[in-house]
């Protein structure tokens, strides 16, 4: 683990420019591509076959293309994104809303793993002991689409966190692209 402060050199420069940037980051991985192009996708986490298709193979054709894939690795939809572009051999960074000693959700251990060992980056602001409280959360979608630059939602709901990353993207002056669910 690295821990970034924001006045180091390293630390991402994206951030920097975003209201309440986090005062340090910890990183587990390629610190390196986060200032690297790439685009947020996130969404909700009781998701349809179509979104998770649609989350993958969106995934997969940007990473084809090297733009970077940014989400919040959580159930659903985020853990889409990441896998879909690891399997095109693209980098991937994961924002957390714990510490590295409390991986939430804990059946993403393993896509935590694999997002290091194919060159991707874990990041959190939260010290590694922090639990994944409810509060966590909203606080680090500024992050997630703070690194990003542009955002694309598939399903969310009409109150959901990924709402939230959508208003932080706003206010950040980002695009932002939507994916509705297929009515059937």
């Amino acid at each position: 683990m690295k821990i970034i402060r924001i006045q180091n050199e390293d630390y991402p420069k994206k951030l920097k420019n975003i209201d309440n940037p986090p005062k340090q980051l910890y990183v587990l991985g390629n610190e390196k591509i986060l200032d690297n192009f790439g685009l947020a996708i996130i969404g909700c986490r009781q998701y349809s076959e179509y979104g998770k298709k649609v989350a993958k193979d969106i995934s997969f054709k940007l990473a084809k293309q090297g733009i970077n894939i940014i989400s919040g690795m959580a159930r659903g939809i985020d853990g889409f994104a990441h896998m879909g572009c690891m399997v095109a051999g693209g980098k991937t960074v994961a924002v957390l809303g714990s510490g590295f000693n409390n991986i939430y959700p804990k059946e993403n251990i393993e896509l935590l793993k694999e997002i290091i060992r194919t060159g991707g980056t874990i990041i959190t602001e939260y010290s590694p002991d922090t639990k994944p409280i409810a509060t966590n959360f909203p606080l680090r979608n500024r992050i997630i689409s703070g690194l990003s630059d542009g955002v694309i939602v598939v399903e969310a709901r009409k109150k959901s966190g990924t709402l939230i990353t959508v208003d932080y993207a706003l206010e950040q002056g980002k695009e932002i692209f939507a994916v509705p669910r297929k009515h059937k």
